[in-house]
């Protein structure tokens, strides 16, 4: 006796519904063990700060933004022509503050950007 075509297609029909079960459940529980391990992780940090341990604002108020010119410092030279100045011997680039505050702006009749046409700053 040969297996008609409807035996077939019932016997794959039932082994992928048990093979879809089994899957399921083994999602079903890599899923409760992620959340029991993220469980036991919480239990292991530290507690988050109380409200008085939070950081506040200092005494003055909100430290505000400063705007500034700043002029560059010159590099300084080395003493011979084959000599190269080292790391150490160069200072912090935070430069000093400009006598001009005054903010640079375009000139009248310059463009305002790159590749606009004109005939840029002059």
């Amino acid at each position: 006796m040969n297996p008609t075509y409807f035996e077939l297609a019932a016997a794959t029909t039932a082994l992928s519904a048990v093979g879809a079960f089994a899957g399921g459940l083994i999602i079903a529980g890599a899923l409760v063990w992620a959340v029991r391990l993220g469980i036991k992780v919480r239990r292991g940090e530290s507690r988050p700060p109380r409200p008085d341990e939070q950081p506040h604002l200092p005494e003055g108020g909100a430290v505000r933004e400063i705007r500034e010119m700043r002029e560059p410092d010159e590099v300084p030279v080395a003493k011979n022509e084959s000599e190269r100045l080292k790391p150490y011997e160069l200072r912090h680039a935070g430069g000093k503050r400009s006598e001009d505050q005054r903010t640079p702006r375009w000139a009248p009749g310059s463009s305002g950007s790159f590749g606009s046409g004109g005939p840029g700053r002059t």
